[in-house]
């Protein structure tokens, strides 16, 4: 697998995430990962497809600005190790800080590996620490 084919392969996935209030999250993740898909954020702890399409779909609603940009895609046999962006303006609670007009952008990081053309697994770590510290001030 190369670059472009990555991209290819990834962009249903980030396309979710970016103003997912707006699209049919459902239907982005769903395409883009194989059935029995997990996301890991810990070596035992982990989601499963539809937690996930949950989970973006209250982003969603949460971060109506939510914008997750790619800056870098690099290949590794099976595996594309994304390098990213979120960045947002919660209208809600987030992690327990109230809501204050403030944004936040926060790098994060991904490593998906590829079965058959789709997601199959994804191990990623996200800056919520950084995130929520911003959104203090």
């Amino acid at each position: 697998m190369n670059e472009s084919i990555a991209r290819e392969v990834i962009a249903p996935f980030y396309d979710a995430l970016n103003r997912p209030a707006d699209k049919d999250v459902a239907a982005l993740i769903r395409g883009a990962t194989t059935t029995d898909w997990r996301s890991y954020s810990g070596d035992d702890v982990w989601k499963g497809r539809e937690e996930l399409i949950q989970q973006v779909v209250g982003f969603g609603k949460l971060i109506p600005d939510l914008a997750w940009t790619i800056r870098e895609v690099l290949v590794a046999g099976d595996r594309v190790i994304v390098r990213s962006e979120a960045a947002g303006t919660p209208v809600g609670p987030l992690f327990g800080v109230a809501p204050s007009g403030r944004a936040f952008r926060i790098m994060t990081l991904d490593v998906h590996t590829v079965r058959d053309g789709k997601l199959a697994v994804a191990h990623h770590v996200e800056d919520w620490a950084g995130a929520l510290a911003q959104l203090r001030g």
